[in-house]
């Protein structure tokens, strides 16, 4: 009778390990900032959330069907970089020149493998040439005219030219920053677009990816946080985190890595930790923006200080939702 009680007893301990184990979670962001209801119209708001749904799918496809973590970020953001609607890839912001220069960074969790470009102008999907970085060289982070010339060697990288970056609603806000003299970076909270996914597979493993166009009208080919490991983008064991916002200030308080490393050496809950970070250590140096944070339990988080964050998720229990305003959730 002892035996079979054992016996009883290990296989339900093995069948909840197994059952925990294949729980899966998926939060996204397409930009926080200035985004007003009267600002957005309905025909538009449907076709974010539609794109949002859409990104949603085809990470939580791979997900289900037992894939990584790593797989299910990247077709995240392959989807969100092929929209016009965000500012990455094929929505990406115009520069001060008139082009575009795209940012990309990934995080596998528990390898800490990472990868990342910056300033690439002819990749159509950066964030699959971040991911070869990680996978196919020895380095983390490549920039500029050394991103491209490794594009060169990978046949499966597509180009487009600048141009195919183009959309009449960032020629006018390039316009309109030329006619004023600005850069997003002078009108805080007025940037929105770069997007962001994490996720966590059957295999209790976490992986976190963002890509971006930048600012508008930015000079000197200015980089900001979404291609920086720890600032934009970071994965452990234990959490991941996307940012989007003011990238100066991301940068210099490590906010990915800083939401991290509350969870891991403090014990803070996610929830805890991105609102800390996010929503007081930002403010407080003078940035603004939001981000988005997942723990190994399925635990989302998804703080901001603007008016709107375009964001969505699908939690461990398989609801699901999106969301751009405030008062959404």
């Amino acid at each position: 009778m002892r035996l079979l009680f054992t016996i009883l007893f290990a296989l339900a301990a093995m069948s909840a390990h197994a059952e925990d184990k294949s729980k899966t979670a998926l939060v996204i962001h397409g930009g926080a900032g200035v985004i007003e209801r009267n600002a957005l119209s309905a025909a538009d708001e449907k076709a974010i959330r539609a794109d949002l749904d859409r990104a949603l799918d085809a990470g939580n496809a791979i997900l289900a069907k037992g894939g990584s973590a790593l797989d299910a970020v990247e077709a995240v953001i392959v989807v969100l970089e092929d929209s016009p609607r965000f500012n990455a890839g094929k929505g990406a912001v115009f520069n001060a020149e008139g082009g575009h220069e795209l940012d990309a960074s990934i995080m596998e969790g528990h390898t800490r493998r990472a990868g990342a470009v910056a300033g690439v102008t002819t990749v159509r999907n950066p964030i699959k040439l971040a991911r070869a970085v990680m996978e196919r060289s020895k380095h983390v982070m490549l920039a500029g005219t050394g991103a491209e010339k490794f594009a060169d060697t990978l046949p499966d990288i597509v180009r487009v030219p600048n141009t195919w970056f183009d959309t009449e609603r960032r020629r006018k806000q390039l316009d309109d920053a030329r006619a004023k003299k600005t850069t997003a970076i002078d009108v805080p909270g007025t940037y929105f677009g770069t997007v962001g996914a994490v996720a966590l597979d059957q295999n209790g493993h976490i992986a976190a990816a963002t890509s971006t166009g930048g600012m508008t009208n930015k000079r000197w080919s200015r980089i900001g946080d979404s291609p920086v490991i720890g600032a934009g983008t970071y994965a452990d064991e234990r959490c991941g985190v996307s940012g989007t916002g003011w990238g100066e200030f991301y940068i210099r308080a490590a906010v990915a890595h800083d939401i991290c490393a509350r969870v891991a050496y403090r014990g803070d809950a996610i929830a805890v930790a991105a609102e800390e970070v996010v929503n007081k250590v930002v403010p407080a140096l003078g940035g603004d923006g939001g981000a988005i944070a997942l723990d190994v339990d399925g635990n989302i988080a998804m703080p901001f200080n603007t008016s709107g964050m375009y964001r969505a998720w699908i939690k461990p229990d398989g609801s699901r939702g999106t969301a751009v305003f405030r008062d959404d959730e």
